[in-house]
């Protein structure tokens, strides 16, 4: 995590080296020329000045009217003690200065400062929707160390603030619109997560994104269920999602005691992780690790028996009361499990 924040550090400071170079480097040729000039003008009227490093000094001292030297006689002197402040303050005007108050105060960045974090970003997540769930989402791929860059239409929802403590880019506006999108960069992204609480803002944003970048990854929040498995077989979209079907096992395998995470689709099939506890009365008590895998289609991947895990338990092991088991298995196959795990 240190890490990662010294790199968002690093990020912002690089892109205010970007926006500012071309006053930082003339301000920097005026003090580096500025203070030739004076150490040949002084030589000239017989002043000591010591090494190049004093005259730069005397120039940075002059610019802000807190000269370290006496007033000279030498005219030529004179006109550069004049000149040369003028010079120092129009280039900071026209923006020096306005680095050093956005170094230290990024409130003051406002949207072009997001943009132009976010142009950094590459092979980075696009997160759109920054609700509830956009939030939650938002809060996963941060402690996960992704690159993220959110987009939100509505700047003033209560929990943007949350979401720029993950020091995520926010930029602001409309994502049906394809420039908002590549303000965010989602042609050099390789994810974009569509979580708006709108079905048909959410499909034809996603749309957008395949249209303006093919390889990346799309995710659709979509409310009803039959709804995502009809946009993610008919417009190509990598995963549609319906929160429905995601919470309703997770209510159903609290009702029997279980854990199930949502399921995965490999090779055309659907596959569930989920964990259970063998009953006292179970039928599945005396069966083997390689018993209960074969009847049932399911892979045992972890077994808790009195606190000592066993990953990929052999074969010949038999179950107990009180085991802790996971399996990872299609839906079908765990209901059938939780059959034959009842008294």
């Amino acid at each position: 995590m240190r890490a990662r924040k010294l790199r968002a550090s690093l990020r912002h400071r690089l892109v205010l080296l970007r926006e500012f170079r071309g006053a930082l480097l003339l301000f920097a040729a005026t003090l580096l020329f500025g203070g030739i000039l004076y150490h040949s003008l002084a030589i000239r009227a017989d002043l000591a000045t010591g090494s190049y490093a004093e005259p730069l000094f005397i120039l940075l001292s002059m610019i802000f009217f807190q000269a370290s030297i006496d007033f000279p006689d030498a005219w030529y002197l004179q006109i550069f003690f004049f000149v040369m402040p003028v010079i120092g303050l129009a280039i900071l005007g026209r923006g020096a200065a306005n680095f050093g108050v956005l170094l230290f105060n990024r409130q003051a960045r406002g949207e072009a400062w997001q943009v132009a974090v976010a142009s950094t970003n590459s092979n980075h997540i696009v997160l759109i929707g920054v609700g509830h769930l956009g939030f939650r989402v938002g809060r996963e791929l941060h402690n996960m160390g992704e690159d993220t860059v959110a987009i939100e239409r509505d700047l003033d929802a209560h929990l943007i603030g949350a979401v720029e403590e993950f020091g995520f880019p926010i930029i602001a506006g409309d994502a049906t619109r394809p420039e908002v999108l590549r303000k965010a960069g989602v042609e050099r992204a390789t994810a974009v997560v569509m979580c708006t609480s709108t079905d048909i803002i959410n499909l034809q944003i996603a749309l957008k994104v395949r249209e303006m970048n093919a390889d990346a990854r799309t995710v659709v929040r979509l409310f009803d269920d039959d709804f995502a498995r009809a946009v993610q077989a008919q417009f190509a979209i990598d995963q549609a999602i319906s929160a429905s079907a995601l919470a309703a096992p997770a209510f159903a395998a609290a009702a029997i005691i279980a854990d199930v995470i949502p399921p995965v689709t490999i090779a055309g099939r659907t596959l569930t992780l989920a964990r259970f506890t063998i009953l006292e009365g179970s039928r599945l008590r005396g069966m083997t690790i390689g018993e209960l895998e074969a009847k049932f289609d399911a892979s045992v991947v972890l077994l808790d028996r009195n606190d000592v895990s066993n990953l990929h338990p052999p074969d010949e092991l038999r179950l107990t009361g009180q085991d802790d088991v996971a399996i990872f298995a299609e839906r079908e196959s765990f209901n059938s499990i939780t059959q034959w795990n009842r008294a």
